[in-house]
């Protein structure tokens, strides 16, 4: 019996150990040694390869993003499906129209959103309206009437939007990621953007152009994927040329 109990407290201890040695080494000194590595060859990626203008992260070259009208504190504005622009209520429980200040039904606050802004270069649609949180796609099939008229209202508010007619609209440009968080788009749809980013920012058209053009990234290793460009790069050199 003194000699079963000895035998399990030898493998107890041998288990006690084991335990710490494998911590030691596996929990600790092997995750710091590879933040190590990462911090010292790839560090702008080991950080996530965010994205700086004047002092500020603005985002990450990873992670796609929205750019919609924002008011003069940065935040995102709102409209109702009819374009009238509306502001949340002190509860934030509903909303009221900017102008008038009338409170919008539960149905029409349904249809309560924010609005591209026509200064930038749009991404992609987003599933999960570029929420990290709840990447992800819509799951619709290809066939579901849902998915259908998403696709057709899409392509007409691009077309609308950029002024150009709807055969000229890419793929990209109406369906959304399986991340939801895809930060390029193609190269066709950034040069379709040119002609109305230049008319908003009083910007000549070939100097737009030339920066697109000079933002596209090329296949991978020479032959995987497609050109594209990424948008808060293409973004963030806009903003440089219009000052």
């Amino acid at each position: 019996m003194a000699t079963n109990f000895s035998t399990r407290i030898r493998v107890l201890g041998a288990s006690l150990r084991a335990f710490l040695v494998l911590t030691v080494l596996l929990g600790i000194l092997y995750p710091l040694s590879m933040t190590g590595v990462a911090q010292a060859l790839f560090k702008d990626k080991a950080d996530g390869s965010s994205v700086s203008l004047k002092g500020k992260d603005v985002g990450s070259t990873l992670i796609g993003q929205s750019f919609d009208l924002v008011d003069a504190q940065g935040n995102a504005r709102k409209f109702d499906a009819d374009g009238k622009e509306v502001l949340a209520t002190a509860d934030g429980k509903g909303y009221t129209y900017l102008q008038g200040g009338g409170a919008l039904t539960d149905e029409q606050a349904t249809g309560v959103s924010t609005q591209p802004d026509p200064k930038w270069f749009q991404p992609r649609p987003s599933a999960s309206n570029y929420d990290g949180l709840a990447s992800g796609a819509s799951n619709y099939g290809p066939e579901n009437p849902a998915f259908v008229k998403i696709i057709r209202d899409r392509k007409t508010q691009v077309a609308t939007f950029n002024g150009v007619s709807e055969d000229r609209v890419p793929v990209d440009a109406i369906t959304a990621s399986g991340s939801g968080l895809d930060p390029h788009i193609s190269k066709a749809y950034a040069r379709l953007q040119v002609e109305r980013v230049a008319k908003e920012r009083g910007l000549d058209p070939a100097k737009v152009r030339a920066l697109v053009d000079k933002h596209v990234d090329d296949r991978n290793i020479g032959f995987l994927g497609q050109e594209r460009v990424n948008v808060l790069e293409l973004n963030l050199a806009l903003a440089k040329l219009a000052g």
